[in-house]
């Protein structure tokens, strides 16, 4: 039976790079975006073109109600859940300075990136929990966290906070599902071309251009698809709890 993997937004950018490399790997692909299907047709009609079977869930990470839809209408189509890649964030709608930073900008962004993959994951890993254990592991989760996990950017403190609650998140399940089997990693992009980056594209080409990457170039998604791909197969069978910095070398610290 072929395995089945869930890539929360996965219907552009990043999770749609993420989704195409996994089908490209014999997965069947389940995505959760909460936009209506017809507005991402052409990307999954893309999909459809590789021959990848896959399921559109419209839904929430937010909303209890639709996370166990998530969870039900996976099985009920492919029988089970191998991988969860949790790839739905949202930035700020402004950036602003931390000291002008609203509570509402932090419970948004907070509950989106940070409480939303908590619980994302706490339903899938109780499915995974209910099915056997198949090949050399039970199952794998991904998180897509930041570089913005540990780099300070005091106009967007928000999302940084989210990011770093991501990676403790990977931490605390990776102690827990050891036992059980199931492997939980993070993959840290940096400055990746995508919709979110495109309204400071002028920053960043100019980080490149002064030589602040090592690697001098905007990422792209495939970069991170990449790098899930590896977690999600077999050949990270001995690593969980840990992170790959898929960045330019931006993390190296340099005199």
């Amino acid at each position: 039976m072929k395995k089945t993997a869930i890539v929360t937004g996965g219907s552009r950018g990043i999770g749609y790079a993420i989704a195409k490399r996994l089908g490209e790997d014999g997965f069947n692909v389940v995505i959760m975006d909460m936009n209506r299907q017809e507005d991402y047709q052409e990307n999954l009609d893309g999909l459809a073109k590789m021959g990848v079977e896959y399921l559109y869930i419209q839904g929430n990470i937010c909303s209890a109600e639709d996370r166990q839809k998530l969870v039900d209408q996976t099985v009920e189509r492919f029988g089970g859940i191998h991988v969860l890649v949790n790839n739905a964030g949202v930035a700020p709608k402004v950036r602003a300075d931390l000291l002008e930073m609203t509570e509402e900008s932090f419970d948004r962004v907070v509950g989106i990136n940070t409480k939303g993959n908590m619980f994302v994951t706490q339903a899938v890993v109780r499915q995974m929990l209910r099915q056997p254990a198949e090949g050399r592991k039970r199952g794998s989760i991904i998180n897509i966290s930041s570089c913005s996990a540990v780099v300070s950017s005091t106009g967007r403190g928000e999302y940084c906070v989210s990011k770093a609650g991501v990676s403790m998140l990977t931490t605390l399940y990776a102690d827990r599902l050891a036992r059980e089997g199931i492997l939980v990693n993070e993959v840290r992009p940096g400055v990746i071309a995508t919709d979110m980056t495109s309204t400071v594209q002028e920053k960043y080409d100019k980080m490149f251009a002064d030589g602040v990457f090592p690697i001098a170039r905007w990422g792209t998604p495939e970069d991170i698809a990449n790098a899930v791909s590896a977690l999600a197969g077999d050949s990270f069978l001995y690593t969980t709890g840990n992170y790959i910095d898929v960045d330019g070398g931006f993390h190296i610290q340099r005199l």
